[in-house]
């Protein structure tokens, strides 16, 4: 099984289970969509899971405020 990745907005399941390709064309798609269009969702409430091989999390991608 080959890497695969989930995108979410905030706790919401948008893509499940999408290739490397396709990830980076609609993680792209989905960071310009949240700043252009008024929706109730920003860039902060994107984040992704990347799977391994064997399904396990390699790495998580989520949104954390700066620390001052």
């Amino acid at each position: 099984m080959p890497t695969t990745y989930h995108i979410y907005a905030r706790d919401t399941v948008l893509y499940c289970n999408i290739t490397e390709k396709d990830f980076k064309e609609k993680w792209e798609l989905l960071q310009v969509m949240v700043g252009l269009l008024k929706t109730e969702y920003s860039t902060r409430d994107l984040s992704y899971i990347r799977l391994g091989d064997n399904g396990s999390v390699i790495q998580k991608e989520l949104w954390e405020e700066d620390s001052y």
